[in-house]
C-alpha cells in the first residue's frame, strides 16, 4: 500500500484529496489553523510560515512517504504584493525545504502552482509558453516551480487556477453565494479570465498521476474559460438567485493592489493526452456544488 503526505490537508484541495486517497492508500496530512478528523488518517499541526519552528523537513524524513503533495499557498494575491517576506517564506523557502526533504527520502513531490506565472496577454497558455509573472505572487510561484523541477526528475508541477468546491475555503463561490443569498450586489470583473477548477477533479487527477507514476509540468484546470462576471452569473443561475445583483466591472473601474493576468486561461491538451484525465466544465462543476448544497439540507 502506497503512503501519501498531504501538506495543507484541511484546505480546499487537500481535504478532497485526503478523503479520496484514504480509500486505498496510507494517508497523513498537515494542517495549520483548521484541524479535521478523518477515520484512519493521522494529522500533524505544522505552520509553514514559522521559519524558526517549522518541522516539515523532519516530518517528511520520519514518515518517508511514497508521495508528498504540497497544496499550501497564500490565498490573497494582494497580500503577497504587500508582504514579500511572507510570500517568500511560504512559496519559496518552505518549498525548498519540502523539495530537499523529499529528495532525501526518495519521495515523489506533487506541487501546486498557478496561472499567475503568465502575464495574461495571450491566453490559452501551454506548458512550454514563456512565463512572465506581473505580480509578486506569480514571481514566487514561478520560483517555486523551478525549485521543485530542479530537485528531481520524478516530481510533478500542477498549474491551476480559480479552484472551487463545497468548502469554507472556496473563496469566490462562497462570496458570491453569501452575497446573493442576502440580496446584496456583487461587482465582478469582465476582463479577468481563467478556468474555474473543481477541487474534487484535482483530487481525482492526482490519484491518476500517482497510479501512472507521471512526472513533469502540467496545466490542471477546468475545461471552461470564463471571466469572473460569467462565473458569478453561472452560480446565480444554478442556485436560483437574482443575476441582476451581479454588476459587471473592469479592472480600470475597480483597481486591485496586485496586477492580474487579463487572460490567464490554460490549455489542458498535455494532461489529457499524457494522463488521460479531463476536467469538468463549469456547468457540471457548479451543478456538483448545488448537489452538495441540497445534500446538506437533507442530512
Amino acid at each position: 500500500m502506497k503512503s501519501i503526505l498531504v501538506i495543507g490537508g484541511s484546505g480546499l484541495v487537500g481535504s478532497s484529496l485526503v478523503k479520496l486517497a484514504s480509500e486505498n492508500m496510507k494517508v497523513f496530512f498537515t494542517f495549520c489553523n483548521s484541524p479535521i478528523e478523518i477515520p484512519n488518517v493521522k494529522s500533524f499541526h505544522i505552520d509553514l510560515l514559522d521559519g524558526e519552528k517549522s518541522s516539515i523537513s523532519d516530518l517528511i524524513k520520519s514518515l518517508s512517504p511514497d508521495i508528498v503533495v504540497n497544496t499550501a499557498a497564500l490565498q490573497s494575491v494582494d497580500d503577497c504584493e504587500l508582504n514579500h517576506k511572507v510570500a517568500d517564506r511560504l512559496h519559496v523557502e518552505s518549498t525548498k525545504e519540502i523539495s530537499d526533504a523529499c529528495a532525501d527520502s526518495s519521495s515523489k513531490l506533487i506541487h501546486f502552482s498557478s496561472n499567475f506565472v503568465f502575464d495574461g496577454k495571450k491566453g490559452c497558455y501551454r506548458e512550454d509558453d514563456l512565463c512572465n509573472p506581473i505580480s509578486y505572487y506569480g514571481k514566487t510561484r514561478l520560483e517555486a516551480e523551478k525549485i521543485v523541477l530542479d530537485s528531481s526528475l520524478n516530481n510533478v508541477i500542477l498549474r491551476t487556477t480559480v479552484i472551487y468546491g463545497w468548502h469554507k475555503n472556496s473563496k469566490f463561490t462562497n462570496f458570491v453565494l453569501q452575497r446573493l443569498k442576502n440580496g446584496t450586489k456583487i461587482e465582478a470583473y469582465t476582463d479577468q479570465y481563467g478556468n474555474p477548477t473543481l477541487a474534487d477533479d484535482l483530487a481525482k487527477c492526482i490519484i491518476k498521476i500517482i497510479s501512472k507514476d507521471t512526472n513533469g509540468l502540467f496545466h490542471a484546470v477546468g475545461s471552461t474559460c470564463v471571466n469572473r462576471y460569467e462565473f458569478a452569473l453561472a452560480i446565480a443561475n444554478t442556485f436560483g438567485f437574482d443575476e441582476n445583483l451581479i454588476v459587471p466591472v473592469t479592472s480600470d473601474q475597480k483597481s486591485q493592489t496586485a496586477l492580474r493576468p487579463q487572460n490567464g486561461c490554460l490549455d489542458t491538451s498535455k494532461i489529457k493526452n499524457e494522463i488521460g484525465f479531463e476536467f469538468c466544465d463549469i456547468t457540471t462543476g457548479i451543478s456538483h456544488l448545488h448537489d452538495q448544497f441540497l445534500k446538506e439540507l437533507t442530512d
